[in-house]
């Protein structure tokens, strides 16, 4: 049995956490969740429009997908990954199936910095080129390549980076770079800027070009319907490597298995994470084209993890994908965004000055607060931290004393429970949703 001592001591006293200020912090205890609700220590309840990290995807224990974890563990809990193993070979089987194109091989990981680790070094290596080009709002995870390679502040502390790296502008109509007024001429600039990029660094260099296929932490950023069919063009016509870091956008989040599949674009290489299982067990990876496996079918590939298709993540795995296929998850989630997350997210937009655009697609929304419609001056500055991000922070407050916990990044709050989240307990959200905005409309300089 474990030893009485008070969890939250020794949380402070032991627990080191990731980017936080130690001594600032108070993490919430969650002693128990189910579905798409969450209940703190003291017996509060939160419906939970965050997913933990954009990753219950399947929702919080299921229980078809605990059964399959519990069933693992007593049948083989860990082998290496140099021997051949039924649930990472079905588990692989299944995402290449599901991959577009002639994606069919899989190299796991333990999660989505890993994954993106990995592709650049294997687009490095298939190319015999170093640079990596990627967008400035992006995140890529927090190992060496994968921070260097993240276009946001977070970015910062780890700097100088892993060299070869080099970011440019997305497209983002609300705040175009490009001076857009029409998502057609947002796409043809955003496009125009990426293909002056290489021309200055070098097509020749350049080795890949690493998407997220629909921006998350930093905006959800849907792109406009031919960008990425450009990116492919532009990548295609000098032999640089297409990656789409699918890490949060994939598995259900945008209402497809991988976001990508709704441009009908083919990249090289499909980083993944998160919604794979939801987290319940940490696991990751990159499906890889043909001709990108072909390069290390006599050269070995110089990359490995210990836990590299460890096979209780393996397993909670296939038992995720069969879920999605048995409940209907995609269709779900296409249905709740067409009936009441889309149409509801936009009627709370025209009662609340402080909301300044609603953007997103299947169960990925971002709701952009701002001081003004007219300027477009945001709610709080950009990275803003202490007094500055005040109107933020009284925002999230509101939200939880409706019983609704939030995701907040900047001057956004993003709309992304669990794909499972069924209609009225979304109905219930963003009536929760709409009552907080009250709090940010009384920043409002209109």
């Amino acid at each position: 049995m474990l030893p009485r001592v008070s969890t939250t001591d020794a949380d402070r006293k032991h627990v080191f956490h990731s980017w936080s200020a130690q001594a600032q912090i108070s993490p919430p205890e969650i002693s128990r969740a189910q579905g798409s609700h969450f209940w703190t220590a003291d017996g509060t309840k939160y419906l939970d429009f965050s997913s933990q990290l954009v990753n219950v995807n399947i929702g919080y224990q299921h229980p078809k997908l605990v059964a399959a974890i519990q069933e693992q563990a007593g049948r083989l809990l860990t082998v290496s990954p140099a021997y051949a193993n039924d649930v990472r070979s079905e588990a692989a089987r299944l995402i290449a199936e599901l991959a577009p194109g002639d994606l069919d091989s899989v190299f796991f990981t333990n999660g989505g910095a890993e994954a993106t680790e990995n592709a650049m070094r294997m687009a490095r290596l298939h190319t015999g080129r170093q640079k990596v080009l990627t967008t400035y709002r992006s995140y890529h995870g927090a190992t060496a390549g994968a921070i260097s390679a993240t276009g946001e502040p977070r970015r910062w502390p780890s700097e100088p980076s892993v060299p070869g790296i080099v970011h440019f502008w997305g497209p983002y109509l609300y705040r175009s770079a490009f001076h857009a007024t029409t998502e057609a001429e947002e796409c043809t600039r955003a496009l125009q800027h990426l293909r002056d990029t290489i021309m200055v660094e070098g097509a020749s260099t350049i080795a890949a070009i690493m998407l997220e296929t629909v921006v998350g932490t930093n905006g959800v950023l849907v792109p406009p319907d031919r960008y990425l069919a450009g990116v492919r063009e532009i990548c295609d016509e000098h032999g640089i490597v297409f990656i789409a870091d699918e890490v949060m956008a994939g598995f259900g989040r945008c209402g497809e298995w991988f976001a990508i599949d709704r441009w009908g674009v083919t990249p090289d290489l499909i980083c993944f994470a998160k919604g794979v299982n939801s987290g319940y067990v940490p696991l990751g990876g990159v499906v890889i084209s043909a001709a990108i496996a072909a390069t290390f079918a006599d050269r070995p590939y110089p990359g490995g993890l210990t836990y590299s298709g460890h096979p209780l993540a393996c397993a909670s795995a296939v038992a995720s994908i069969g879920i999605f296929k048995e409940e209907g998850v995609l269709e779900h989630v296409r249905g709740v965004e067409e009936t009441i997350l889309r149409p509801g997210l936009e009627e709370i937009a025209a009662r609340h000055p402080s909301v300044g655009e609603v953007r997103g697609v299947g169960f990925m929304y971002a709701v952009e607060l701002v001081r003004s419609r007219e300027s477009r001056e945001p709610l709080v500055p950009f990275n803003a931290s202490g007094p500055a991000a005040a109107p933020m922070g009284a925002f999230a407050a509101a939200c939880r004393e409706q019983g609704l916990w939030p995701f907040v990044h900047f001057n956004r709050t993003h709309v992304v429970p669990p794909c499972t989240t069924t209609a009225a307990e979304m109905r219930e959200g963003l009536e929760k949703l709409d009552a907080a905005l009250t709090v940010a409309d009384g920043y409002c300089r209109d």
